[in-house]
């Protein structure tokens, strides 16, 4: 039973905190000068960055949202492998952290990236797979919500069917997907309604 020390809960916060760090906003504003908030789809990820502030703000957009999500990860698993709860915890603040920043007012991202960093160092094999499923979809339909909505969809699939962990990896698989398709909420909405942008659009995510 794992007990609730204040080492844990600074792990969490600490989590938690560099999850928030809105890369995508701080990029776009030092590199382009421009607001991702107030272009596009006004989203801070990766693929709104990229439509705001071009191509090199879309790459360090991508990469510090994996990084922000993997790091704090990769140090629990190094630090303490044995911790299923803490490092379920750990990977589901940096997560939350990302969705819900205090440093924009809980108003973030949808989660994509920072998920795929979170999974890398705890779950590997399921994140590349997840990827290759995203990266299939993606290059067949030209639709990056599609591709990550698919791709999330797979993750508790992907645990279930590998018995991968216990308890606490299970029910941490199902809230990262289950985030990430209510954060596309409004693209299954255009998907359906076939007004989805595809790549090179200025709606989608």
């Amino acid at each position: 039973m794992t007990v609730l020390t204040p080492e844990f809960a600074l792990w969490i916060i600490a989590a938690y905190l560099l999850g928030g760090i809105p890369f995508g906003l701080l990029f776009s504003k030092a590199l382009s000068n421009k607001d991702p908030r107030e272009h596009g789809s006004g989203n801070i990820g990766a693929t709104n960055a990229l439509r705001t502030g071009g191509k090199t703000v879309g790459i360090l957009t991508l990469l510090a949202d994996i990084t922000k999500g993997g790091a704090p990860v990769a140090l629990v698993a190094w630090l303490s492998p044995h911790q299923e709860v803490l490092l379920v915890s750990v990977g589901l603040a940096a997560f939350m952290g990302h969705i819900f920043p205090i440093y924009l007012r809980f108003q973030g991202g949808k989660g994509v990236a920072t998920m795929f960093g979170v999974l890398l160092p705890w779950l590997p094999w399921i994140a590349i797979t997840a990827f290759a499923v995203w990266l299939v979809v993606f290059f067949s339909t030209r639709y990056v919500a599609l591709a990550s909505i698919i791709a999330a969809a797979m993750i508790p699939v992907l645990v279930f069917v590998s018995h991968t962990g216990g308890t606490p990896t299970w029910w941490a698989a199902w809230v990262l997907a289950l985030l990430v398709l209510i954060r596309h909420g409004s693209n299954i909405q255009r998907l359906l309604r076939n007004e989805e942008p595809k790549t090179g659009g200025k709606k989608s995510e």
